[in-house]
């Protein structure tokens, strides 16, 4: 995985979950995120967690899944929510 590669891939989908951009790019959640820092230190990408366990105590979501990196710039009060999650 290169830089431009991982831009392509997240301004073509816009947002992607931790586990996403490991399985496409086949590489560890650690490589994958420090390359993910680059972008974040240039400003073109941000980090959100999801929801911790949709409001509720199920602990149930997968950490890789409710780590959420989005293309451009910050989005004051965004919040994402599983879609399988009982919210």
């Amino acid at each position: 995985m290169i830089l431009s590669e991982l831009k392509a891939y997240l301004q073509q989908r816009g947002q992607a979950t931790l586990a996403d951009i490991v399985h496409h790019f086949d590489v560890d959640e650690e490589v994958a995120r420090n390359m993910l820092q680059v972008w974040m230190n240039k400003g073109r990408v941000q980090r959100l967690q999801a929801a911790a366990s949709c409001g509720s105590s199920c602990s149930q979501c997968e950490p890789l899944t409710t780590e959420i990196y989005v293309w451009g710039a910050p989005v004051e009060g965004q919040q994402f929510l599983r879609p399988d999650c009982g919210a």
